[in-house]
């Protein structure tokens, strides 16, 4: 099963997953970033190029040939099958989409980031509901004084 940390009360969720991102690359970890949200994954692509002007985190989409070489892959389709193409068994994931990601029990380490806006907090809930009914081990973060 999979240690899950939800990292709650953040002011923007995408600006704190370009934070943890880059915590991880710094640390020199592989991360998955997934969402079946076309845009949202689009506009954190964007973002992980010019959201802090002296650092740059290398991250490609998964279907880029550079995929097995870098350590931040986003993607939209299955975190699992990303993980095995870009040869990063040990990956941990991100989660950005509102739903629990299929094949989350594949994953040691799935990092979750919440927004203090309702929507995003009632989809939260309910992936919490889904892991915790799944037998994952969960963990709340709350980080609304960091961002």
């Amino acid at each position: 099963m999979a240690r899950i940390d939800f990292a709650f009360g953040v002011e923007h969720r995408l600006r704190a997953a370009c934070d943890v991102v880059r915590k991880h690359y710094l640390a020199g970890r592989r991360v998955i970033v997934y969402t079946r949200d076309a845009q949202r994954l689009a506009y954190l692509d964007r973002l992980l190029w010019g959201f802090d002007p002296t650092s740059f985190v290398p991250h490609v989409r998964h279907d880029d040939p550079l995929a097995v070489t870098t350590a931040v892959v986003l993607t939209a389709e299955s975190p699992a099958a990303t993980r095995e193409h870009a040869s990063a068994p040990d990956a941990w994931l991100l989660n950005l989409d509102l739903d629990c990601p299929p094949d989350a029990d594949a994953f040691d380490r799935i990092l979750e980031i919440v927004s203090n806006h309702e929507d995003d907090k009632a989809a939260a809930r309910n992936r919490w509901r889904l892991y915790q009914a799944a037998g994952h081990t969960l963990h709340a973060h709350d980080v609304s004084g960091r961002h």
